[in-house]
């Protein structure tokens, strides 16, 4: 018997109307355009109104992949939601997001590997689809960043906006099949990347908040060199295992975290050429989680893939946490 093989039948995308560009930051903190482009590449990015949620982006996301899949909402089995910035610690924002769509035969939990969510999710849809657990998994990457960046901080603060992504994943249709996921992590770098105050370790508290201790702390150059190293290796392990070349890939999709970070992955896939490296970073900055997904909603309705084309994303986070997948179009 042939063995099903877990596909993505459909994507969807939400970014929140508001735009934040480098213009408006230049009005609060010092910094300027020129600053920021050349160190990040970004201009603008997108932040959410405050009716907005991560909920609620990942059910606006989630609706249009499922629209996308050709399928309604009660046909999904299983919601899976990473984020960094879920609307409570409990409830979970997956049980959120499956009462806006109403999906009300789903199970769903959250996952957080903060950056690298969207390969680990694949992975654990891949899996659910293919031992045959579930027919339709809906994965969700949502981040209300906003929510925990500090407008005081000049190096974190030009960095971060907020979105989400989806996918639809199932052993039925046509799409993208996930040919490989590839992941890792390394907690002796945790503090690395990290909000310090809101969970058990320390609690919320007057100090805490008068000490600016609920927002992101980030150790930046240090950040950058083990993101360039660690996906850079975790795509090269995806490619090894399934016995494929660079040259056999049509696009890359790094995470949108840095033009320099892109820039400094593109380098080590000499045989990708640079119009080959999907970009959202200028206009949409770092989404965290959702910012592969985005990419690749908004690559594949600018440009669908060939039967056979091949697709290699990859992302890094806080944990560390990092990860590379390959799609293949079926």
């Amino acid at each position: 018997m042939k063995k099903s093989r877990a596909k993505i039948v459909g994507t969807g995308s939400y970014l929140p109307h508001r735009i934040l560009s480098n213009q408006d930051l230049e009005k609060m903190v010092e910094t300027s355009d020129e600053w920021i482009v050349t160190r990040t590449g970004m201009r603008e990015r997108r932040i959410a109104a405050p009716e907005e949620f991560t909920s609620t982006m990942g059910a606006e996301a989630g609706k249009r992949a499922i629209a996308s899949a050709g399928i309604s909402a009660d046909q999904i089995d299983f919601i899976l939601v990473a984020t960094l910035t879920p609307d409570y610690i409990f409830p979970s924002t997956a049980c959120l997001v499956q009462q806006a769509l109403g999906a009300k035969r789903a199970s769903g939990v959250d996952v957080q590997a903060a950056c690298a969510g969207f390969p680990y999710l694949l992975l654990m849809a891949k899996s659910f689809v293919e031992s045959g657990i579930y027919k339709n998994v809906l994965i969700v990457a949502a981040e209300k960043l906003s929510s925990i960046t500090n407008y005081r901080d000049r190096s974190t603060c030009i960095l971060f906006g907020d979105g989400a992504s989806a996918c639809v994943v199932s052993a039925e249709g046509e799409g993208l099949e996930i040919e490989s996921v590839c992941l890792g992590a390394d907690g002796e770098l945790a503090d690395l990347i990290v909000m310090p105050a809101g969970g058990c370790r320390l609690p919320a508290s007057q100090q805490t908040v008068a000490e600016e201790q609920h927002y992101i702390k980030m150790a930046g150059s240090e950040v950058f060199k083990h993101a360039v190293r660690r996906m850079e290796a975790s795509c090269k392990e995806c490619l090894e295992g399934l016995g494929i070349s660079e040259k056999e890939i049509s696009w890359l999709i790094p995470h949108q975290a840095n033009l320099r970070i892109i820039d400094a992955m593109a380098k080590r896939f000499e045989h990708l050429p640079s119009d080959r490296i999907f970009k959202t970073v200028e206009k949409y900055g770092n989404t965290s989680a959702s910012s592969v997904g985005i990419a690749l909603d908004e690559l594949l309705r600018r440009s669908p893939l060939a039967q056979g084309e091949r697709v290699l994303l990859t992302a890094f986070g806080a944990g560390l946490t990092w990860g590379a997948g390959v799609l293949r179009a079926t």
